[in-house]
């Protein structure tokens, strides 16, 4: 599970590097994260092993995700553990649209 209660097993951007010769799964993710997010995602960015494990992560999950950064900041295992959960501004951008990221986090 990510910081912010995402299934990391579940992401392709994981599925596409645990099955390391997967490049048509990392083109369809690159494509579709390019069109969701409007900003230009190259297949080789997508090599990511989750946010909360060592190893390759995308450029976003890497250095750009707030929830991450905070959660590394506050020394949390996830966003679960923090007592600004239910009022947090940042964590908000997936629990809004992720009922089952909030359920894990609440768990």
């Amino acid at each position: 599970m990510a910081y912010c209660g995402l299934d990391c097993e579940t992401c392709d951007a994981r599925l596409a590097t645990i099955r390391d010769d997967d490049d048509e799964l990392r083109k369809k993710t690159a494509d579709l994260w390019t069109e969701l997010n409007g900003v230009e995602i190259t297949p080789a960015m997508i090599n990511c092993l989750g946010c909360r494990v060592d190893g390759p992560k995308t450029p976003f999950c890497e250095s750009l995700c707030p929830i991450r950064q905070c959660a590394l900041g506050k020394g949390v295992e996830t966003c679960g553990e923090c007592a600004s959960l239910d009022s947090c501004d940042i964590i908000r951008m997936i629990t809004d649209n992720n009922e089952e990221a909030y359920r894990r986090l609440r768990e």
